[in-house]
């Protein structure tokens, strides 16, 4: 769900981006009493999880593939919508500018989306599942879940009006089809939201919120992002992805080619020219590392003052 450059009019970039200014700028203000700076390790490492995951394009049907968004994910185990947002729009900054993965003037539009949007459906989503199967700490896999995928259809429904109000394309056909595609595609993320949840509370309950063990080390958390980024990102899909198929679908990918402002990097499409596959390891391992490293400094800055 990536909006490149040219699929939304100046107008909705400007707005779509000062909503998410604002947004981002209280999600700080917030994040110093929200999240302490003992979990600094662990919002770096779901933001470098999460980047590696999005490499990670999963078919659904009809030529079309998903990826995960993450919203829920973040905000689940950060136990904080605010750091969820810090999360997932520091993932979306880090693709479009060393990636060219989203268009720069559609950053703002794509943050609003997956890191306001998505994130808080999700959060009031699964706490009020929560409330309604027991609050049960065993149903937050399920209720988790059940929220990330209604997350993706809202956030699809949020890029089909800028599309429509952008005149890119008739809000009757992009918001049904929009729609449509990113049910599919949700199911894939609740899938994905709830088998992760579920294999942390059993193996690492220490990177869940609300629990009173220490970290228990780097040594899982690292060797799954480096499995994810490094390898399981050499079996993504190459078939379009939902945003993607609905642009061929209704005659106006091209507009991506005709409006582009990029930012000059080596890694743009996670490759490296003249390494084929192992370039695509390389650029998603380097990617999890910046993530990390912006995500980690972030929780340094927005630490709680008597921390």
């Amino acid at each position: 769900m990536h909006i490149p450059d040219g699929f939304v009019s100046v107008p909705v970039a400007g707005v779509t981006s000062l909503a998410s200014v604002a947004a981002l700028s209280v999600a700080v203000v917030r994040s110093q009493t929200a999240f302490g700076v003992r979990r600094a390790p662990i919002l770096g490492l779901t933001t470098a999880f999460i980047f590696a995951a999005q490499m990670i394009n999963f078919p659904v049907a009809g030529g079309t593939s998903g990826h995960l968004l993450g919203g829920a994910l973040a905000a689940i185990i950060l136990g904080s919508p605010w750091a969820g947002m810090l999360c997932i729009a520091t993932v979306l900054i880090i693709q479009a500018v060393l990636f060219a993965d989203g268009g720069i003037t559609a950053l703002g539009a794509n943050i609003l989306n997956m890191g306001v949007i998505g994130v808080w459906v999700a959060w009031v989503l699964t706490q009020t599942l929560q409330r309604l199967l027991g609050g049960a700490k065993s149903r937050l896999p399920l209720a988790a879940g059940i929220a990330a995928g209604v997350s993706v259809v809202v956030a699809a429904i949020a890029c089909a009006i800028e599309l429509a109000l952008s005149g890119t394309a008739p809000v009757n056909i992009v918001l049904p089809t929009m729609t449509g595609v990113h049910i599919l595609i949700g199911i894939g993320e609740g899938l994905i939201t709830g088998g992760v949840l579920t294999y942390l509370a059993i193996a690492r309950p220490d990177l869940l919120p609300g629990e009173e063990q220490k970290f228990q080390g780097w040594l899982v958390p690292v060797v799954s992002i480096i499995l994810v980024a490094g390898v399981l990102s050499l079996f993504a899909s190459g078939w379009p992805d939902g945003l993607e198929r609905v642009a061929e679908n209704l005659g106006f990918i091209d507009l991506a080619e005709q409006v582009r402002v990029a930012v000059p990097t080596p890694l743009a499409d996670y490759e490296i020219q003249g390494l084929e596959q192992i370039g695509t390891s390389i650029a998603g391992l380097l990617g999890s590392a910046v993530c990390f490293a912006v995500a980690f400094g972030i929780a340094k800055v927005v630490k709680p003052k008597n921390a």
